[in-house]
């Protein structure tokens, strides 16, 4: 006897094919975010250097490491203090320290030292692209956070020719 009538098979495998769409419920994955919030708008409490900042994120305190943007090193424990790292560490305290930022966070949500990786708004300010326009920092691209990878390299260039900053400073 056959369950689906004369056309047994196929009716097995589109209850087969029900069965593994309800196990895996695949709507669920593509809709949930486990992560949360693309966005969100927090007081940044401390200026670590120059492209990390702490922020109260959700009730609690979060390093985020702005995406793009690598400044000199200031505080990174074994490495020297390097060339123009206090003047981008100085410059991001001034503009960010004790106001309320804008981070959209990247498509990875954090790096390996467990960083928010996000970039940053200061009302109509984009921080990342502000650092690079000064010439307080170089360009860092990590896939998969590469959304404004080209628009901060032709920065970056503008920059350099002009010898802003980093650029007409510190040794190659």
């Amino acid at each position: 006897m056959r369950a689906f009538g004369s056309g047994g098979w196929l009716g097995s495998v589109v209850l087969l094919l029900v069965g593994a769409a309800l196990l895996l419920r695949p709507w669920e994955r593509a809709t949930s975010a486990p992560t949360g919030p693309a966005a969100a708008t927090a007081l940044v409490t401390r200026v670590v250097d120059g492209d990390t900042v702490e922020a109260r994120i959700g009730g609690a305190i979060e390093a985020v490491r702005y995406i793009g943007v690598d400044t000199p090193e200031t505080v990174k424990p074994g490495t020297p203090v390097q060339c123009f790292g206090p003047r981008a560490s100085a410059f991001n305290h001034r503009l960010v320290e004790g106001r309320r930022v804008r981070f959209v966070f990247g498509r990875e949500r954090r790096d390996v030292y467990g960083r928010l990786l996000a970039y940053a708004y200061l009302g109509p300010r984009f921080v990342n692209a502000e650092l690079l326009r000064r010439g307080l920092a170089r360009t860092l691209a990590i896939a998969p956070n590469t959304r404004f990878a080209s628009a901060f390299a032709r920065l970056e260039s503008a920059t350099a020719r002009a010898g802003r900053g980093l650029w007409g400073a510190c040794p190659p």
